[in-house]
């Protein structure tokens, strides 16, 4: 009877980690809010990678995970979550929902490399060389295949004018995460 007991405990989300993580989801969808539309581009620019870097780095990678799939599931059935207050499945299939796939994966990424790696140095070429370009990979990808546009035009679209401001909010998410992890 002992063996059974041991072999069913499971990992329970305790209540501080779902407040943290409902806190983080929250913060996420506001962060779609603040938008710089660009006239050149489908995409425009967000503040929602700091968050996105911000939960890689403060949450467990299962926590990441599932504080960007209630995102995406909640702006799927309606709720006014993605960039600019988006909403429905057309926003995930329409040409910048590759970004939105982004934001998962690299959370999860971010956060995996974070528990395993403590020095903020790192952590922060970690967010610039994978993080970031995982998010621009996955969105060129889809918006090349959803626009068919040439290779040229998704990276002048879709990547290089990002570049620049993300790598400040890179910085950002860590200086939120460095002062944030001492009191949670």
């Amino acid at each position: 009877m002992e063996q059974i007991t041991q072999n069913q405990k499971k990992r329970v989300i305790t209540t501080k980690e779902m407040t943290m993580m409902s806190l983080m989801a929250a913060f996420l969808s506001v962060s779609s809010y603040i938008v710089i539309p660009l006239p050149f581009s489908t995409a425009s620019i967000t503040a929602q990678t700091i968050v996105v870097n911000l939960v890689g780095m403060i949450l467990e990678p299962l926590q990441a995970g599932l504080v960007l799939i209630v995102w995406i599931l909640a702006g799927l059935i309606g709720i006014p979550v993605f960039a600019g207050g988006a909403t429905g499945p057309a926003k995930l299939l329409g040409p910048t929902g590759g970004y939105i796939l982004g934001f998962l994966v690299a959370a999860v990424l971010i956060s995996i490399f974070c528990k395993k790696q403590k020095d903020i140095r790192k952590q922060t070429l970690f967010l610039i060389v994978v993080g970031i370009p995982v998010i621009y990979f996955l969105g060129a990808v889809w918006m090349k295949i959803i626009t068919q546009q040439p290779w040229s035009g998704i990276l002048i679209q879709a990547v290089l004018p990002f570049i620049p401001l993300d790598i400040v909010k890179c910085f950002a998410a860590v200086a939120l995460a460095k002062a944030l992890r001492p009191i949670i």
